[in-house]
């Protein structure tokens, strides 16, 4: 009995995932997608950031050796498999950050807190949503945060819980653990679609009529109140961007789930890995090309049994002792983590045949050196998608804005960005 050709609607819809050839087979166009040309793998950005930095003895490499010719301290012996896979560099930092317990409120933002007078508080965009706003057009997702599922400023993170900042420095939502992001990528909408069109009709509606009543308000206000209605309206764009996402994909069902809904219980080194699985999982499904991922800190010292508070620990430098102990335990269980979510992107296939590895720009570090040292960032980048000078210890003037990494990774991507935060420009030790 001979198969018969799919319909023009059933191509369109293969063809915007034509990268996850997984999810192509799933619909039965394995005989389709193999005759065709393999397509190039689309760019994807991650960035992995934790708070209360790391241990600065035995986490930096010696600044006196730069290059490739550096000897692995033991906080980052565990990535000694992909020594010529990654790049340290040293000398970054935020200067505007000045707060010891900001934590990564500002890490991918560059931004100065106090920009705007009067405020003690302000943010401006974070490199992911700059690449989100050139990539998202592509995915179901513009982007995904991943979030601890601590749920609160428990692993020194700062204000915001989020790692990602929007135009108008408003945080952006994301899901906290990994049964929420599981739930966010793979659960199936029941709702029938007319239903779903007219719950978003009525919704923009609600938007119309708002808009319109707060049009009418502005006349007479005064200044300040007037910048508050154009942050007001700023959000309210943001929900009408979210609801023409939501129509233009709603007829495209979700992918199938790569594995089990995770628990709800799970915490620390568990969560971390798991959550790693779903990053490589998003990309796989070409869900979304752009990825920060807020991690635990306090339950991950938990998990390894480890009793000192997260946050006596971070200042082992009073101390030492077992603080000091417990922080080189952090380190170390961090990097074994690391080292196998690269295994795993290097073990990804893509359709083309080139691994995932090859395709991805990914940071990792903190906004905090140590205690409440915000100078030389901790910062790892890894990942073949953006020509970057792979397998080096970097070591850049003194006070280099951590932004340079971020326009430098940005435009590697394919992102026109000309500038980013306080940046100054690229860093051409980086690039390949």
């Amino acid at each position: 009995m001979s198969r018969s050709l799919p319909t023009r609607r059933q191509v369109l819809r293969s063809a915007t995932a034509v990268v996850a050839l997984p999810f192509l087979e799933s619909f039965g166009f394995r005989r389709y997608a193999s005759a065709a040309a393999p397509t190039a793998p689309p760019k994807r950005l991650v960035f992995l950031g934790f708070g209360w930095g790391v241990t600065e003895e035995s986490w930096y490499p010696d600044k006196s050796t730069p290059g490739t010719d550096y000897q692995l301290p033991a906080g980052l012996k565990a990535l000694e498999r992909h020594q010529s896979d990654f790049s340290v560099i040293q000398g970054l930092r935020n200067k505007f950050s000045v707060e010891g317990h900001a934590g990564s409120t500002w890490w991918l933002t560059g931004a100065n807190p106090y920009a705007v007078a009067g405020q003690s508080f302000c943010n401006t965009i974070s490199a992911d949503q700059v690449a989100a706003n050139e990539f998202g057009r592509f995915t179901r997702f513009s982007s995904l945060q991943f979030n601890h599922s601590e749920g609160n400023d428990q692993s020194g993170h700062g204000p915001g819980l989020s790692l990602a900042w929007d135009a108008s420095g408003k945080p952006v939502g994301g899901e906290n653990g990994p049964l929420a992001a599981f739930h966010r990528m793979f659960s199936k909408d029941s709702t029938p679609i007319e239903q779903r069109r007219q719950l978003i009709a009525q919704k923009r509606s609600v938007l119309d009529t708002v808009l319109e009543n707060a049009r009418s308000l502005r006349r007479g206000l005064g200044q300040n109140d007037n910048e508050k209605l154009t942050e007001y309206f700023e959000s309210v764009r943001n929900i009408e961007t979210r609801l023409s996402k939501d129509e233009q994909w709603m007829d495209r069902p979700r992918p199938e789930a790569p594995f089990g809904e995770p628990s709800s219980t799970l915490a620390g080194r568990s969560e971390i890995e798991v959550m790693y699985d779903l990053l490589i999982a998003a990309f796989k499904t070409d869900s979304t090309r752009v990825i920060t991922y807020r991690q635990p800190v306090a339950s991950l010292l938990t998990s390894i049994g480890n009793s000192v508070a997260p946050h006596d620990m971070s200042h082992y430098h009073s101390t030492r002792g077992d603080k000091l102990v417990c922080s080189q335990q952090r380190d170390q269980t961090q990097s074994k983590l690391l080292a196998g979510l690269i295994d795993k992107l290097k073990s990804t296939q893509e359709a083309d045949g080139s691994r995932l590895f090859d395709n991805v720009a990914l940071a990792y570090g903190s906004n905090i050196r140590t205690g409440h040292n915000l100078t030389n960032c901790p910062t790892i980048i890894t990942g073949g998608g953006s020509g970057i000078k792979l397998g080096q210890n970097i070591v850049v003037e003194e006070d280099t804005p951590l932004c340079n990494a971020w326009l430098t990774m940005l435009q590697g991507v394919g992102v026109p960005a000309q500038r980013h935060g306080d940046s100054t420009g690229v860093i051409d030790e980086l690039i390949s």
